[in-house]
């Protein structure tokens, strides 16, 4: 009986994903490739991306008349290794990410957010001793990994040479991993982003304090490798701005953090990142 009800439940997933390529409004023809893969920075843990990404990539594969595939990675060095290869087909990543994945693979920038800017922070618990960077001088400071962009790269480029500030850098991970470690005592600072500190809930919230920020840039965008062809490309494209206009559409984009998606052009959004010199704060081969 058991395996009857896992055959049954086998059969009703394959019936959603041909629903989701052949009940759009085209099928595809036997020649054309039916599937791309779309790659997500892990910010965040894996069940967390596949519980806000799976609804949004069902619902644009059926809009856009082409399968979306989630692909998961253990840890941004894996992730960060497979774009840099240009394995995946879409990918949504870090502005500056986006930069280095336009220069090295031709990634183009398809939509991002325009409802506010990316800024890291760096937090540090709300009745600790900590009031200023300065404080932190020659301690510890948690990341979650070195080269997420906001959240590590910025804000250690920004406490080096700006700020003046030796530290001791750890990676932790993600974003959650880094509040979790600050509100529990084991790190006495780390760097995060506004938007993934606002998706906390606000009893972890309520414990932290942020005491830095850089600069704000345009967020992560949704990004095509050039293989794609440009007609998936735009139907892809049309189909997440066309999500903004219903309220099921808007609240799939706001899970995945595009509450207000506008199309995204290299040169002006993300093109000045080039020029940050943050190549010295890479750390190659690490999560």
């Amino acid at each position: 009986m058991g395996r009857r009800k896992g055959w049954i439940a086998g059969v009703a997933s394959l019936l959603v994903v041909l629903g989701a390529v052949c009940g759009a409004p085209r099928c595809l023809s036997a020649g054309e490739q039916k599937s791309y893969t779309v790659a997500v920075v892990p910010r965040h843990p894996p069940l967390v991306i596949e519980r806000d990404w799976t609804p949004l990539l069902l619902r644009l594969s059926a809009a856009s008349g082409y399968q979306l595939v989630l692909k998961f990675y253990k840890s941004f060095a894996d992730f960060e290794r497979e774009v840099t290869k240009g394995i995946p087909d879409f990918v949504f990543l870090n502005p500056y990410h986006a930069a280095v994945a336009k220069k090295s693979r031709g990634y183009v920038p398809l939509v991002r957010d325009d409802e506010q800017p990316l800024v890291g922070i760096l937090v540090v618990k709300k009745d600790g001793a900590i009031t200023s960077v300065q404080d932190l001088n020659g301690k510890e400071i948690v990341f979650p990994a070195p080269n997420a962009f906001a959240a590590s790269l910025y804000i250690r480029s920004l406490l080096t040479q700006r700020e003046r500030v030796r530290f001791t850098p750890k990676y932790v991970g993600t974003h959650s991993n880094v509040y979790r470690h600050v509100v529990l005592g084991f790190a006495l600072a780390g760097g995060g982003v506004a938007g993934t500190l606002q998706r906390e809930s606000p009893e972890l919230r309520n414990e932290l304090r942020v005491i830095y920020e850089t600069p704000g840039v345009q967020p992560h965008p949704l990004c095509a490798h050039p293989r794609v062809p440009a007609v998936v490309r735009e139907a892809v494209t049309n189909a997440v701005l066309r999500f903004a206009q219903d309220d099921e559409g808007r609240a799939l984009l706001r899970a995945v953090r595009i509450p207000r998606p506008v199309r995204a052009e290299y040169e002006r959004d993300y093109a000045m990142l080039e020029h940050l010199e943050l190549e010295r704060y890479i750390i190659k081969g690490r999560d």
